[in-house]
């Protein structure tokens, strides 16, 4: 039996107005702060990743252990504000991993990372409990993915299609789009497929939380709606779970509310961020390009729990900013190789007034394949990457010299490739109320329609303005 270190712990703690149980015996006291890590002396070692808590002013401050430092301190990872805190405080055990309660009445809320209410409503009447850290599905219950999820969005149904039960990375920049394509996506869940969404805003700055959360309520999606933030200003270590919370969310609704969960991470590069903050402040050397020596098993802890069941599937869209505009960057790469569709959302493209500003060629998704997509639909998609690509070769010399510098075969396919372009933007219902259109969404045989046509050359009379926001070509011929 491990012997006791010979600074004492107080045996018990002193009933107080602090509301704590004078009969709990303490787990030990607190040794050093550095800002958010706190090093615990202890009578004998909690796991890893397990929730301890101090009462300071009759508020009770979570601590997360992460790392053993001997056979007596750990080191953890306050998920408050550490200000007040000071050395030989007592620390408590809380028998267990952080949790959070569950309930099907969390839709419609916007909670934090301990499921207590940001909306100044009433805490949740939990009907349980859910650890944040926990193992994936087991293999024998996961389900296979081979099925489109079809969101209604013509650029992204035609070209990068969802899976369903999959991952999708939405890599952009700021004021591309990425806001509103994930409130699109939201939408098109509750419309088309009468599921819900869980949203964790990963280190979000207080001001688009707000504005995310109003927008949502004006495009009447949030009361099938769950918002989870851990704001920009937190703990590294809220920042870091913030994910795993509303994961353990869409989990607890995949298996017993709905059989289509929306999972929508905004930002997964922010995760990565805080998981490197934490790396230094736990002493750990850093590793290429400065990232965390765990990154890897880090994004796939997040990554592997995002799956199907025989219950109800979880899709994930996870906005993910890439750093300099370099998609070889370690972080992103940890993340790409999780991915099933990769969405690029270029600044080009937005510059042209093309919303949702996806590249059409640099965008792709593992269901272009034409046993599982059928033939129709992939010879179609196929016939209209070729037409762009060869605009994109084409745009240069046209710049330059003019239409009539290329041939008359050349012509046709870039007047045809500029009308597809334009007919591949889309008005969405959740911004109808700014732009004054109304939003639209297209089935995928329409689409495939559509497009069949303009290849064909049955569009060649109109001008790019008809084909620009709007839904079908429905009366246009």
């Amino acid at each position: 039996m491990m012997a006791e270190h010979p600074v004492a712990v107080p045996p018990a703690v002193t009933p107080g107005a602090d509301g704590r149980d004078g009969a709990e015996l303490p787990l030990g006291v607190i040794e050093e702060i550095h800002g958010p890590v706190i090093d615990i002396l202890c009578r004998r070692l909690p796991p890893l990743h397990q929730a301890l808590y101090v009462w300071l002013d009759g508020e009770r401050l979570t601590l997360e252990v992460h790392r053993h430092l001997d056979e007596s301190r750990v080191r953890a990872i306050a998920l408050h504000r550490t200000g007040g805190l000071r050395r030989l405080l007592p620390i408590f055990d809380s028998g267990g991993p952080l949790q959070v309660p569950v309930t099907p009445d969390c839709l419609g809320r916007l909670l934090d990372i301990f499921g207590l209410p940001l909306d100044g409503g009433q805490p949740l009447a939990a009907a349980g409990q859910r650890p944040v850290v926990a193992s994936p599905a087991p293999l024998a219950e996961a389900a296979g993915m081979d099925e489109i999820l079809p969101t209604g969005i013509k650029v992204i149904d035609l070209l990068c299609p969802f899976v369903r039960g999959g991952k999708t990375g939405l890599f952009g920049g700021a004021g591309v789009g990425k806001t509103v394509l994930i409130m699109e996506f939201m939408n098109a869940i509750v419309q088309l497929h009468q599921g819900v969404s869980v949203f964790a805003g990963v280190g979000e700055r207080i001001r688009e939380g707000h504005e995310l959360w109003h927008d949502m309520q004006d495009a009447g999606v949030m009361p099938r709606t769950l918002m989870v933030f851990g704001q920009m200003d937190e703990s590294p270590g809220v920042r870091f779970r913030i994910g795993l919370s509303a994961l353990t969310y869409a989990e607890y609704l995949r298996d017993h509310v709905a059989k289509e969960v929306l999972f929508l991470m905004d930002n997964a590069f922010r995760f990565v961020q805080a998981g490197s903050e934490l790396s230094g402040l736990l002493g750990r050397m850093p590793a290429t390009v400065g990232y965390q020596p765990t990154l890897l098993s880090e994004v796939a802890e997040l990554q592997e729990r995002i799956c199907s069941t025989r219950n109800g599937s979880i899709t994930a869209v996870e906005a993910v900013y890439v750093p300099a505009d370099d998609m070889t960057d370690p972080a992103v790469g940890a993340i790409l190789a999780h991915l099933d569709t990769t969405v690029i959302l270029a600044r080009n493209q937005a510059a042209k007034g093309i919303y949702p500003a996806v590249d059409p060629l640099a965008s792709g998704s593992r269901m272009m394949d034409r046993v599982i997509l059928g033939e129709r639909h992939y010879r179609v998609a196929q016939a209209v990457r070729e037409h762009l690509a060869r605009y994109r070769e084409l745009e240069d010399i046209i710049a330059m010299l003019g239409l009539e510098a290329i041939s008359e075969a050349d012509r046709l396919t870039v007047q045809r490739a500029r009308l597809l372009q334009r007919y591949l933007t889309q008005p969405f219902f959740v911004v109808s109320e700014h732009t004054g259109i109304a939003g639209a969404s297209v089935p995928l045989d329409t689409t495939l329609r559509d497009c069949e046509d303009f290849i064909a050359g049955k569009y060649d009379n109109l001008s790019e303005a008809d084909c620009y926001m709007r839904g079908s070509m429905e009366g246009m011929r």
